[in-house]
């Protein structure tokens, strides 16, 4: 039987324009992949280029994309074009759109871009001279994890498979490392608020389940809709502040979830004299980190702690009283 006045205790009181939205609602999905990506995989390896370029001669009518591979346009395109895993080179003329997600955009002289350039995980190149652009296109530019992009685009089984390399166990306990310090620093702080947190997965799990999927869905779909139907400056905010709290709360809820997992492990793992607040909370990092290192295991892990830590989130000022109380 739990006890509530054991699960109350303090946990740590003994240890110390279109572009604009579409490069918010990648944003969003990059906090999630990088996330993920340092939980389960380790740092890439350039996956071979062996896929044969699409090559654009003359004019064509349509959007061009790419699919792992990279684009050469060295005629006309009367609308956009995108490539996801490879580059975009302009050799010629683009009236619309260029776009690269993993890759680069690549302007060479005398060609032309009539749209936008959007870039994600890659670079813009047009060489020394200015590019001849519309001056009222717009150019946004994100760089970092262009290879994990690539990779991502060219293989999605990359991704879910990790490989057991020594980078990639060096990785690991530098994860350990991390979510330690981070766990002794945040019980620290606000022991209470970790405390109840604890608790309440002890005694109202299921609830907190709930509530952390539904608040998931509405900030899923909040998101996006706020990007379409709101001002563009306002659908910035929201979007900001969407991914703001996302952030504060999986570190908030992961902290807690991994002390109740230490706790547990601590029960089953070593007798009454041998416990401590912080061995529990080592216990509990290093699990949930070996967890979210298995082969197509670590999604479903990772989901399943955003989620809860949403929850946990969404509750923690709320006392346990709650329960009693809706009961009397």
């Amino acid at each position: 039987m739990v006890n509530e006045a054991q699960l109350e205790r303090p946990f740590g009181a003994c240890a110390a324009p279109v572009l604009l939205r579409a490069l918010l609602a990648s944003l969003a999905l990059l906090f999630i992949f990088a996330a993920a990506r340092a939980e389960g995989t380790p740092m890439p390896q350039p996956l071979p280029d062996d896929r044969a370029p699409v090559v654009v001669d003359g004019v064509n009518e349509h959007d061009v994309y790419g699919f792992g591979q990279t684009i050469i346009v060295r005629g006309t395109v009367k609308h956009g074009a995108a490539s996801f895993g490879g580059d975009v080179i302009v050799e010629g003329t683009v009236e619309g759109d260029v776009a690269a997600i993993g890759g680069s955009v690549i302007q060479r002289e005398g060609s032309r871009i009539g749209g936008d350039v959007a870039v994600f995980g890659g670079t813009y190149h047009h060489g020394t001279s200015a590019p001849n652009r519309n001056p009222q296109s717009m150019t946004i530019v994100v760089a970092g994890l262009e290879q994990e992009l690539r990779n991502m685009m060219r293989d999605p089984t990359t991704v879910l498979a990790p490989r057991l390399t020594p980078i990639y166990l060096g990785q690991r306990l530098l994860a350990v490392l991390f979510w330690f310090v981070l766990s002794l620093a945040l019980t620290a702080v606000t022991p209470g608020s970790v405390s109840r947190a604890v608790a309440r997965l002890h005694l109202s799990n299921m609830r907190v389940g709930l509530i952390g999927l539904l608040s998931a869905v509405v900030l899923s779909f909040g998101f996006f809709i706020s990007l379409m139907a709101l001002p563009t400056a306002v659908g910035a905010l929201v979007g900001v502040m969407a991914l703001l709290f996302l952030m504060l709360a999986y570190f908030f809820g992961r902290v807690a979830i991994q002390a109740a997992t230490g706790r547990w492990l601590q029960k089953i793992l070593l007798s009454e004299r041998r416990r401590s607040e912080s061995l529990a909370l080592l216990l509990g990092t290093a699990f949930w980190v070996i967890v979210l290192s298995l082969p197509y295991v670590w999604p479903i892990a990772f989901c399943g702690l955003l989620v809860t830590s949403l929850g946990l989130a969404l509750t923690a000022r709320y006392r346990l009283g709650w329960k009693r109380a809706e009961a009397a």
